[in-house]
């Protein structure tokens, strides 16, 4: 089959280049939209059956009403989360939903990298370099090999934050519903009772929404550090902060974040921030707090475009085949 469409949604300059260059491949032809898909624009789809959209798009109800009187019959996200779009209004519309699982070792790189930081107190470090103190801290940083390490979901990328966990001769908790790797799973509750980081790495759905929560933090070791580069609704924001401010958690690295949208992948330089969560997050010391880029790398992109393609190819070929 030959001159199969796509629409692209919300595709930045790197990733239409990409588009461009991996099409042709699949006998593909990319329409690139830079702006977010929504009702307005599902029309601007010219025939095609499927659209790509980003993770950073909200594909609500009514938007996928309007992708289903365009003809749209298959949504492709260019992530491995699907929790921004409504699957249940796509499968009453008749519109099937898929994803793209990209390579696990930049968002695991990161996920080390945000350990590593929290536990050497490097951002009160490097503020105080910024302004010519080099002095050093008054609390000493800790060795990631004396401590217990919690991993929550072994996927891809949680069994890619293991390896390199074994790396540094630490212990490592898993806790997974499925148990997918050989590894030393233990309940929630025990895990996190014997942690010294706790780093999030399951999907976010109903059952996983809040799954750190103020019972959760409460059962966690006395100065014991949160890492998520999962999704910002994993971890009650709420009971983490009241955590960190009395005492109870050492500090938390955090990629994402409750209420992020309309905020990051934004310059908000020299506007008002109506997020409170942010605002006292980035006041503590001890925390850290970066835009939701542990996915940001060459290899990721590749991997996504090429994926998305090819969900999409087969995707059409599928409905010619049947």
């Amino acid at each position: 089959m030959n001159n199969i469409g796509i629409t692209i949604y919300s595709c930045e300059h790197d990733e239409a280049d990409m588009f461009r260059r991996l099409s042709p491949r699949f006998d593909v032809m990319p329409t690139i939209i830079s702006d977010t898909v929504s009702e307005s624009n599902a029309k601007l789809v010219p025939g095609n059956r499927c659209i790509s959209v980003g993770h950073k798009s909200e594909v609500s109800e009514p938007t996928i009403v309007a992708l289903k009187n365009a003809g749209v019959k298959y949504i492709s996200t260019r992530s491995i989360g699907c929790d921004h779009i409504d699957v249940n209004a796509a499968e009453r519309m008749g519109i099937a939903v898929g994803n793209v699982a990209y390579l696990p070792d930049g968002v695991a790189d990161y996920t080390l990298m945000l350990m590593l930081m929290a536990i050497r107190n490097a951002k009160s470090i490097v503020r105080s370099a910024e302004k010519y103190d080099f002095r050093l801290n008054s609390t000493r940083g800790k060795e990631l090999r004396d401590m217990t390490v919690g991993v929550l979901g072994t996927g891809r990328i949680g069994n890619a934050v293991i390896k390199r966990l074994q790396g540094f001769g630490c212990h490592v908790l898993a806790y997974d519903r499925d148990q997918k790797i050989t590894a030393d799973y233990a309940p929630l509750d025990e895990l996190l009772q014997n942690s010294d980081i706790v780093t999030l790495h399951v999907p976010l759905g109903a059952d996983t929404h809040h799954i750190i929560g103020h019972q959760q933090i409460e059962s966690m070791k006395q100065g014991a550090f949160i890492v998520n580069t999962g999704r910002g609704a994993l971890v009650d924001t709420d009971a983490l902060i009241k955590a960190l401010e009395n005492g109870k958690l050492g500090g938390a690295a955090l990629d994402v974040l409750e209420g992020e949208e309309g905020l990051f992948y934004f310059d908000c330089t020299g506007k008002p921030i109506d997020n409170h969560f942010l605002l006292k997050l980035q006041n503590m010391p001890n925390v850290i707090i970066t835009p939701h880029v542990a996915y940001h790398t060459d290899g990721a992109l590749w991997d996504s475009v090429e994926k998305t393609i090819g969900n999409c190819s087969d995707f059409e070929r599928g409905l010619a085949n049947g």
